[in-house]
């Protein structure tokens, strides 16, 4: 089974709007990203490459574009081979960001501002913010008892360097 965002049953996005998920990287993942794996002048070869493509606005809520941006690598967990897929590299606010790295937030006692913005950018009550948010972490917390491969395959098409890890 496939599953690269963790959601609701049937949710969709508020009008004009993209969904805002959680995407919670399992333990076992953490620090086996792009940035560990290719040079730092790649890296910031690949964030403003990523800036621009979506113009310096948010890519999920569409603040920008005089906004800090952060690239955000979006994951595919395949739950049967356990591999950890890049799928994409997006701009995203802070905002944004907090909220796809929910557990980074719960340690930083930012989870008020996660539920916030879950509710504003999915036009959400707190229940069903919550109710998200338990499911995600429930998801991370099954998916963390296991070993990942990362498959980076993703960055074939650029002009980047995969190094084994910096």
């Amino acid at each position: 089974m496939r599953l690269a965002i963790v959601g609701l049953p049937g949710q969709t996005a508020p009008p004009g709007r993209s969904f805002l998920s959680i995407e919670l990287v399992p333990r076992t993942c953490w620090f086996s990203d792009v940035r560990s794996h290719v040079s730092e002048n790649d890296w910031d070869l690949l964030r403003r490459m990523t800036y621009a493509k979506a113009g310096r606005h948010c890519e999920i809520c569409g603040a920008g574009p005089r906004i800090r941006l952060d690239a955000h690598e979006v994951w595919e967990y395949d739950d049967e081979r356990r591999v950890q897929r890049l799928e994409n590299l997006v701009a995203l606010c802070v905002d944004c960001h907090r909220v796809k790295h929910a557990g980074l937030a719960a340690v930083n006692r930012e989870m008020h501002l996660v539920v916030a913005h879950l509710m504003q950018v999915n036009d959400w009550d707190e229940a069903k913010a919550e109710e998200y948010l338990e499911i995600s972490f429930r998801t991370c917390e099954e998916r963390s008892a296991h070993e990942w491969t990362l498959d980076l395959s993703f960055l074939e098409p650029y002009d980047v360097h995969i190094i084994a890890e910096r």
